[in-house]
């Protein structure tokens, strides 16, 4: 009978016990979320003009296009199996100079880890290559196809 009961109290104390622990939050320790910016926004009509145009030959073109203001595109909305994403570029004369992500997955703390470390690579790339000719980044390959895809509709929509 001894037994028993000391089997029942030392069950209840482990119970009161793992029932009590509090677990660490899956997000402890993980970097901030890039922050990231919306695009601002633009007529489409007026994101599609070339840069170059009005009859220029080439060499005038050139020129003028390298005091050209920047411009900012937005690329299409891409639905990826983990939410869209989006990539607006600015564009001066025909070179990307800059990129940002306004619309990305960020719904759990798992995405936020994913896109945390891989939203920025892939802006990095996009400047350094001037094109969406990119690398996906290894472990957000569906983040990374809807960026480049997203991008490419961007420098599309720029007439690069």
């Amino acid at each position: 009978m001894g037994r028993v009961i000391l089997a029942i109290v030392s069950t209840a104390a482990c119970l009161v016990l793992l029932l009590s622990l509090k677990t660490r939050s899956t997000s402890a320790g993980l970097p901030p979320a890039p922050a990231i910016t919306a695009a601002p926004s633009h007529s489409p009509r007026a994101a599609t003009k070339p840069a170059i145009g009005n009859g220029r030959t080439k060499a005038a073109s050139s020129e003028s296009t390298s005091n050209a203001a920047p411009t900012t595109v937005a690329g299409n909305v891409v639905q990826t199996i983990y939410g869209p994403v989006q990539v607006a570029i600015t564009v001066t004369g025909r070179r990307i100079t800059a990129a940002r992500v306004p619309v990305y997955p960020n719904g759990s703390p798992r995405d936020q880890q994913i896109n945390s470390y891989a939203v920025p690579q892939l802006i990095q790339e996009t400047v350094a290559a001037d094109s969406a000719n990119i690398s996906a980044v290894s472990g957000a390959t569906y983040t990374s196809q809807g960026y480049i895809s997203s991008l490419q509709s961007a420098i599309d929509k720029a007439g690069l």
